[in-house]
């Protein structure tokens, strides 16, 4: 899948990220999103705030060379975490898979830690593709949805080899 990149988010991918984010479909899947998807003034703060942070590396996803979605490396209490998020237009072709490959092997950090909500069988297909295990679950409130979600925590140790 050499056709599938990652490549530095700069302000021209706004748009197109924005957007993305909205979907209905994909917001339900995700769950723990930003509670008014419509807010276009706080998905910017919150871009900013991302990008302004020294731990928080953040990418474009693309598939031969078009926009296909986002990935990113933050730091919360000390864990390093990877998210992704992929366009509905690039579901069920191994995008996601591809990207998680990608941005994990950018990071030599281990663990590494990723969550997904429970029902999220897709993206914890991926995950598991790139060998992540879940390690626990929790309930907490999803924004993105308005009620309480099961959510599943995953962790990429180091094998044998150190990676």
């Amino acid at each position: 899948m050499s056709h599938i990149e990652l490549r530095p988010l700069d302000d021209d991918d706004l748009d197109a990220i924005f957007e993305m984010m909205r979907d209905p479909e994909a917001i339900e899947m995700a769950a723990f999103t930003a509670s008014d998807p419509e807010d276009r003034d706080a998905f910017d703060a919150w871009m900013a705030r991302n990008r302004s942070m020294s731990d928080v590396e953040s990418f474009v996803v693309t598939e031969r060379g078009a926009f296909a979605g986002t990935a990113a490396l933050f730091t919360v209490d000390g864990d390093r975490e990877v998210t992704y998020w992929i366009a509905r237009h690039a579901w069920g072709r191994g995008v996601a898979t591809e990207a998680l490959r990608l941005l994990v092997a950018h990071e030599p950090i281990r663990p590494l830690f990723a969550r997904a909500a429970a029902g999220n069988r897709a993206s914890i297909a991926v995950l598991e593709r790139n060998g992540f295990t879940e390690v626990s679950r929790n309930t907490a409130f999803a924004p993105g949805v308005g009620r309480q979600v099961e959510e599943a925590v995953f962790t990429l140790v180091p094998t044998l080899d150190g990676i």
